[in-house]
């Protein structure tokens, strides 16, 4: 088991408990997945950055980054549907935790003037949403050797009904809420 699955079966479970004092132990939030996504609009160009933005995501994660299709057309953005636009991983279980350490302790200091990531980001159903502007912060990645400094989005699901539970949740684990 990792450091922060064993983190919350032994702290934050238990303070989790005592905030909200539940009375089954199935009703204690928990994290369910997080999901990385990386959006690549310039691919529709060339169809060789797709596979960039893949392999630094896989990178990134640990697992395979599935790429996306367009679903429909869109004119405006010259975009025709069947083609390659982004990439995702869903990670669950013990790299889902694994991840979430080198998130938390490794990647968001090393951003660039960081004083916290948003409070306001919650979805209202105890889901937390982030977006980070350069895939470089995490170590995998080598600075000299990415073609690109791409953003990517970080969706961390739960199964907290409400945003104070989901928020005491991820202030266990060490977030850095400041904004």
């Amino acid at each position: 088991m990792t450091r922060f699955r064993d983190k919350y079966d032994t702290v934050i479970r238990d303070a989790l408990v005592k905030r909200f004092s539940y009375t089954n132990p199935m009703q204690v939030p928990k994290l369910e997945k997080i999901v990385l996504n990386m959006g690549v609009g310039d691919a529709i160009a060339e169809s060789r950055r797709i596979d960039s933005a893949a392999t630094d995501l896989t990178l990134i994660a640990g697992q395979k980054a599935v790429i996306n299709k367009a679903k429909k057309s869109i004119a405006n953005f010259k975009l025709r549907e069947g083609v390659n636009v982004g990439c995702k991983v869903t990670l669950r279980r013990d790299r889902m935790y694994e991840f979430l350490g080198r998130l938390v302790t490794i990647a968001l200091p090393r951003v660039r003037d960081f004083r916290g990531i948003s409070e306001r980001s919650f979805d209202g159903r105890g889901n937390y949403a982030l977006g980070i502007r350069e895939h470089i912060v995490f170590p995998e990645i080598d600075y000299d050797k990415a073609e690109t400094i791409r953003g990517m989005d970080i969706v961390i699901v739960t199964s907290a009904k409400t945003n104070a539970e989901a928020r005491e949740l991820l202030n266990g684990f060490g977030m850095p809420f400041g904004l």
